[in-house]
């Protein structure tokens, strides 16, 4: 079963972006190219502006990459996450992973030569609501990566503490792997529910929205929570449904 609306549309990722990060990542892992046990020296050189629990470490501090990779998911950490792009071997090396497995749609813009123009546009990165479902959805199913390391990446998915749109009105208890998108003119989220009649996969994402505020009553937020609670109450409210 699916809906979808403009579903092959191209949209700014926003944060949705650290989803191809994290994928590239493990990637590198499940080459050899990267050390998951490996402690990485903190320089403030690589603070990104904002609120970043990141960029408060102290000049010279180590951190585990496993860190660094929960800051990225569940806190949506910037500098964090552009320490592990650069990690996975840059944008072009994201883009290319992403490539190779059918996505078009889909890419690194921000540091990425020769997507300079895309970056004005869209920003960090792009990619159509189907594309990063299905991005999603691989992930879970180990399509890309090595079961055991999909495993681990997709579970850090499941960990995010910005619950308040698309996760706030599901029950307690039910785990979602998840990631959310923001920019002023554009709100975005993309998750996967383990519900008890089975699983299903959504995204949503908005640009060029009138509403650029920051509040909860934000129009895109409301949007994701609406359309969220709305999938729930098809797939779950139905007492004969069956999985």
């Amino acid at each position: 079963m699916r809906a979808e609306v403009h579903a092959d549309e191209v949209f700014p990722t926003a944060s949705l972006i650290k989803v191809p990060i994290l994928c590239a990542l493990y990637d590198g892992i499940a080459e050899g190219r990267i050390d998951p046990q490996q402690s990485l020296v903190w320089s403030k050189a690589r603070v990104y502006p904002g609120e970043d629990l990141c960029a408060k470490l102290e000049d010279g501090a180590k951190i585990k990459l496993r860190d660094l990779v929960l800051l990225m998911l569940s806190l949506s950490d910037n500098t964090a996450s552009l320490w592990l792009q650069e990690l996975a071997g840059t944008g072009t090396a994201i883009n290319n992973w992403l490539a190779a497995r059918g996505f078009d749609a889909t890419r690194m813009n921000s540091r990425t030569p020769g997507r300079e123009d895309a970056w004005k546009t869209y920003g960090w990165g792009q990619t159509s609501p189907r594309e990063m479902a299905q991005l999603l959805r691989r992930l879970r199913d180990g399509v890309d990566l090595p079961p055991e390391l999909a495993r681990q990446a997709y579970r850090a998915l499941c960990r995010t503490a910005w619950d308040d749109t698309a996760l706030e009105p599901l029950p307690n208890g039910v785990e979602v792997g998840s990631k959310q998108g923001a920019v002023d003119a554009s709100r975005s989220e993309v998750f996967l529910v383990h519900a008890p009649h089975g699983d299903y996969v959504a995204c949503i994402i908005t640009k060029d929205q009138v509403d650029r505020s920051w509040k909860r009553e934000n129009a895109g937020f409301d949007l994701l929570r609406r359309l969220s609670a709305a999938l729930w109450d098809f797939f779950e409210g139905r007492r004969n449904m069956r999985p």
